[in-house]
């Protein structure tokens, strides 16, 4: 499993506006291939800072499948309008866990 981590900087004011696109935008990704959840974690210390934590089967199905497509677009036009900064996305596997 590959976890997408998506930090979106979101315009001072913009918060609720950002949180409802990404409400209406979650369909998107469950309906794409690989896609197995979606949460958005707002940064305490960080006011504005959001975390976008995806997790996807493969990196090829964040990176080709869901990047190249329709939904992709979809998302951003919902949630790109909220931007302060461009996006900063990475890509992590598990390494260790407890339990």
């Amino acid at each position: 499993m590959i976890l997408e981590t998506a930090e979106l900087t979101v315009t001072p004011g913009h918060e609720a506006q950002f949180e409802a696109a990404v409400r209406e935008a979650i369909p998107l990704f469950l309906a794409s291939r690989g896609c197995r959840g979606v949460r958005l974690h707002r940064v305490i210390e960080t006011p504005g800072l959001y975390r976008l934590l995806v997790d996807w089967a493969t990196l090829e199905d964040h990176t080709v499948h869901f990047r190249g497509s329709e939904a992709f677009t979809q998302w951003r036009a919902l949630v790109s309008p909220h931007f302060a900064a461009p996006p900063s996305v990475t890509h992590s596997e598990e390494a260790l866990a407890s339990g």
